[in-house]
């Protein structure tokens, strides 16, 4: 039997509706040539509007610091060395008219490291990305020849927090505690946080704060998260990003009956939403700030599947 006649027979049985046989034929909201997804919600309107939210004039870093011990996704690792070219045995630089010296960087990384945003080409199902992009199509070993994080414009808007810890009565929530759409209701009505088109939905589980310094190894490995179902919930509310105080946005582990990491998928691929990682807003929140100006504009290397990023809250 083929794989067109098994097609067609898992087409007649129902079966392939998700899955590996499913055709990949819903194009975006934007188009069926849009590459750039939710980044079409960046308007001159919504960042005039973000912007009458700085009221104090101060801002905060939301990305961490991050070196060669920072926990990562396996097998991902990241290698810094500073060099000082043509001056070993203290030889100084003289053509410049005076005895220069200086100092420069050789980094070898992988992207995916630390505060970070997934670009629409990072995660897929069935082969497909963003836009039923193929990966035959896209994924060159020398960058992605779509969806690059490098064509993807500053992402300017109004950001909110969520503070789901608080909502579970906690400071930090547990490995594998996970909330959907009732508790992301209950904790915005309770938190008087509104979410609209447009926004950057951000979550906050207590985990970096938490974890990251006191034990790095259990911070990388498992986190509390946005279930399968609280990643559709938000999916339905057009933000431009979704994001989480945690280095993979879902819970480790997955809780019973959920795909693991799925909520990437509903997110990037069927969507056009982009998440972003590790998101220090505990800061924010002990200074009574759950909704500010969102700016971040991300290394523009070509053919990126994600970047390292360190976004600004203004407010």
């Amino acid at each position: 039997m083929t794989f067109k006649h098994l097609s067609a027979l898992f087409i007649t049985l129902g079966l392939a509706t998700s899955g590996a046989f499913a055709d990949c034929d819903v194009s975006s909201q934007w188009g069926a040539q849009d590459t750039l997804g939710s980044a079409n919600l960046v308007t001159p309107q919504r960042i005039l509007e973000a912007a009458k939210l700085i009221k104090q004039g101060k801002s905060m870093p939301l990305g961490i610091a991050i070196g060669p011990d920072t926990p990562a996704f396996p097998p991902r690792s990241l290698s810094l060395q500073v060099v000082q070219p043509n001056q070993q045995g203290g030889q100084k630089l003289t053509a410049m008219g005076y005895e220069a010296n200086y100092n420069d960087d050789i980094l070898q990384t992988w992207v995916g490291i630390g505060s970070q945003l997934d670009g629409l080409g990072h995660f897929g199902e069935n082969g497909k990305y963003y836009n039923c992009l193929d990966e035959k199509e896209i994924s060159a070993i020398t960058g992605l020849t779509k969806l690059g994080t490098h064509a993807v414009p500053p992402l300017v808007g109004r950001a909110v927090i969520l503070d789901m810890a608080a909502h579970a009565g906690v400071e930090e929530m547990e490995a594998g505690q996970h909330f959907g759409p009732a508790d992301i209701k209950a904790a915005a009505k309770a938190q008087g946080v509104t979410m609209g088109e447009g926004d950057i939905i951000l979550f906050h589980t207590g985990w970096t704060e938490g974890k990251l310094a006191s034990d790095p190894a259990i911070w990388g490995s498992v986190a509390p998260g946005l279930n399968n179902a609280g990643a559709q919930y938000v999916a339905s509310l057009n933000p431009m990003a979704v994001g989480s105080d945690t280095w993979g946005l879902e819970p480790i582990p997955a809780p019973k009956g959920d795909k693991v990491f799925y909520g990437h998928v509903i997110l990037l691929k069927q969507n056009g939403i982009y998440i972003l990682e590790t998101m220090n807003v505990g800061p924010l929140l002990r200074e009574g700030v759950n909704e500010f100006m969102f700016v971040l504009g991300q290394p523009r290397i070509v053919g990126t599947v994600q970047a390292m990023i360190n976004p600004v809250a203004l407010y």
